[in-house]
């Protein structure tokens, strides 16, 4: 596919204040894009605006309140003509790991609700412009699409929505001169994965990985490679790019990865605690 060229464009990216947003936003506008930070609070989406350049707007909005998206598109195209690039990148993860038996149910559906439905009411939102325009609309997904999310199920459940979702918007509007893409990243250094990393059962899920698999890379790393899947116009963008090779045989390693979990000592008891702890 033709390479598609930033320079004059304009972006809108959700949950930009910070961390893979703010990168994906700061280096759109190094290629001459035109950048709208969107981000819970208003305040530090602005001053991330101004730290990327003079081409760029902080907006405040929450991805879960339809209106204030539609809202923060309507403002975009007031300020800059139009949206040519919409990239749904907020989310959260839950703040324990906790099993399925044990989270809260306002908890998980929480996660749940930003994750995926907050990809849903952005891709509402922005997709009138992205026809119009022959745009692109990018769902940040994640590598636990296609992992098993024990301690973790909301997150990956809403990631495995959200790759779904962008697989069919791929096909509903290439007839319209317009794209999609879904993003994966794997274990990116932002403020979300440090917090989980540093919670008390880290060491122990860790154990169950070999190290090479949970090598962390930087929030500029994951920027720059999402904004080269955005150029290329691909319809999966992985950052790191090795992790293209863990989807493609998902078929045949996933079950075996299951059947491991199932059957291995050191998991079974960790969900064991995970249900005592999260009961107590």
């Amino acid at each position: 596919m033709e390479r598609y060229d930033l320079n004059g464009k304009v972006a809108l990216v959700t949950g930009a204040a910070r961390g893979i947003g703010f990168e994906t936003a700061r280096q759109m506008h190094l290629r001459g894009a035109s950048v709208a930070v969107l981000d819970l609070d208003a305040d530090e989406a602005r001053e991330a605006a101004e730290r990327i350049g003079p081409r760029a707007i902080g907006l405040g909005g929450d991805v879960t309140d339809q209106s204030a998206l539609m809202n923060a598109v309507a403002e975009v195209v007031e300020r800059f003509g139009g949206i040519d690039v919409a990239v749904a990148n907020a989310g959260i993860a839950q703040k324990q790991f906790a099993t399925v038996r044990s989270i809260s149910g306002e908890e998980w559906e929480r996660v749940f609700e930003v994750d995926l439905l907050g990809v849903w009411r952005t891709v509402r939102a922005a997709l009138p412009q992205i026809v119009e325009r022959r745009g692109q609309m990018i769902v940040v997904s994640s590598v636990y699409a296609f992992a098993n999310g024990f301690g973790n199920s909301p997150y990956a459940v809403a990631k495995a929505g959200v790759e779904a979702l962008g697989r069919t918007l791929r096909a509903e509007l290439a007839p319209h001169g317009a794209s999609a893409s879904v993003a994966y990243f794997g274990w990116v250094d932002t403020k979300m994965v440090q917090d989980a990393f540093e919670q008390e059962e880290s060491p122990r899920i860790r154990e169950l990985s070999p190290e090479w698999l949970l090598k962390r890379i930087s929030p500029e790393e994951a920027g720059a490679g999402l904004v080269r899947g955005i150029e290329e116009q691909a319809p999966r963008i992985f950052v790191p790019k090795w992790w293209r090779y863990v989807s493609a045989f998902r078929g045949l390693i996933n079950p075996l990865l299951d059947k491991r979990m199932e059957t291995d000592e050191k998991t079974r008891a960790l969900v064991r605690d995970l249900d005592a702890k999260s009961a107590g």
